[in-house]
């Protein structure tokens, strides 16, 4: 045992945290700041049939990550369909780019990006054609 099943997102603004991946991905939220004892919410990435996980957003504890630090904790990488009209999402909701569209080739298109709280994600879109 040791597949990944839960990740968590630290932010400083909830409710734009929130605004931002619901924008972008779709998700949705719950409410489990109870359950926490923070804000805390719980977001649902996607059909139960669907391969991948689900995860939260929670209230960041320390310092918010620098621009242009190096990554010093997991990034997510979120698969998608069609990467150019999801990069226009990321930078129209307030995402940045961290590292450009890339491909890996035979494979497929991968970047990486600043969300609106400082973290750093990817996405990804399969294509035996990239390179």
């Amino acid at each position: 045992m040791g597949r990944l099943i839960h990740f968590e997102i630290h932010v400083d603004d909830m409710e734009r945290a929130k605004k931002f991946y619901g924008e972008v991905f779709g998700w949705t939220f719950e409410d489990w700041s109870d359950y926490a004892g923070m804000p805390y919410f719980g977001a649902v990435t996607g059909d139960d049939n669907e391969l991948g996980i689900n995860g939260a957003l929670m209230q960041r504890q320390s310092a918010s990550p620098e621009i242009n630090q190096a990554l010093n904790a997991y990034a997510c990488t979120m698969g998608v369909e069609d990467y150019d009209s999801t990069d226009t999402k990321i930078i129209n909701n307030g995402g940045k780019v961290a590292r450009p569209k890339h491909a890996l080739p035979g494979m497929a298109w991968q970047g990486y990006y600043h969300d609106t709280e400082g973290n750093i994600f990817g996405i990804h879109q399969p294509d035996e054609n990239a390179k």
